[in-house]
């Protein structure tokens, strides 16, 4: 009995650093190809949901970058009240992608993703090319990460409705997100053919 308690014992610690493995933000986050590299599951969750939803994994990786910098518990930051008491979440976004809760129902409504998780990496790489989606229905370009996020942030009727020309703030993040976009494409062009490689697809 004690010899399988022991056994147990290390078998969920084995469990417990795997996962935190998996779940520790990319050592190299200003790299696609090292990100991809090291996080070889992340490179075939990033192939699928361009193949089914059409968003470039550079323009997807800019996204998780800037919406939770690769953790996989990101939140929001609690409020404070009278400046020092924790307080309320300003808003239900959760995991990689950031989704709102009833957006995430939406997702996994639509998809018939029913077990999908926030705090999972393929669910929420498939989460942002669903969304991202929408748009390119409506003019948006696959490689336009700025507007994309704008929509993403705001709602595309938000979007449709110009409200993040009152958010300033929003409109430098976009930016950024852009910004970030443009680099790890230029970074994707240049390891694209080494990451399709066999090595990187299977593990």
């Amino acid at each position: 009995m004690k010899k399988f308690k022991l056994n147990y014992f290390t078998f969920l610690i084995i469990i417990f650093i795997i996962q935190s493995c998996v779940n520790k933000p990319p050592e190299n986050p200003d790299n696609i190809c090292l990100i991809f590299k090291e996080k070889k599951s992340w490179y075939k969750s990033a192939i699928r949901s361009e193949k089914r939803w059409k968003i470039p994994p550079y323009v997807l990786m800019s996204f998780v970058y800037q919406e939770s910098s690769f953790k996989a518990d990101a939140r929001p930051e609690r409020e404070k009240l009278l400046g020092f008491i924790p307080w309320f979440r300003p808003s239900s976004a959760v995991g990689y992608s950031q989704a709102l809760n009833m957006t995430w129902e939406d997702y996994k409504n639509e998809t018939d993703n029913l077990r999908a998780s926030r705090k999972d990496f393929a669910d929420s790489a498939d989460f942002i090319g669903w969304y991202a989606s929408k748009g390119y229905y409506q003019g948006f370009e696959k490689t336009d990460a700025r507007s994309l996020y704008l929509a993403y942030h705001e709602g595309y009727r938000g979007f449709e409705k110009k409200t993040y020309r009152k958010k300033q703030w929003l409109i430098k993040v976009a930016d950024r997100v852009q910004t970030r976009s443009t680099k790890y494409q230029k970074q994707y062009w240049g390891c694209a053919k080494e990451l399709k490689r066999k090595k990187f697809i299977f593990f």
